[in-house]
């Protein structure tokens, strides 16, 4: 499967406030914790993605259906213009 980010962009530090007894098990759990909170860190951003993704996807079905509307019936407001 293709990366949905740079996999070889260069890696720098980052400043994160972690809870420090949450910080103790999970290095109790991994050798390489940066790689776990990168990998969780994907499925994240791609999750968010997703979901923007398909919040774009009702909004242009509903745009296309008020237009739709729109195009067989006229607007609301046509009947009460004062133009």
């Amino acid at each position: 499967m293709k990366a949905m980010y740079n996999t070889e962009a260069r890696k720098r530090p980052v400043n994160l406030t972690l809870n420090e007894d949450l910080v103790v098990q999970a290095r109790g759990l991994t050798e390489n914790l940066s790689g776990v909170v990168e990998h969780l860190l994907v499925g994240f951003v791609e999750r968010q993605q997703q979901e923007a993704r398909e919040k774009a996807k009702v909004v242009e079905a509903t745009v296309a259906a008020w237009n739709n509307f729109n195009a067989k019936h006229g607007s609301f407001a046509d009947e009460h213009s004062t133009l």
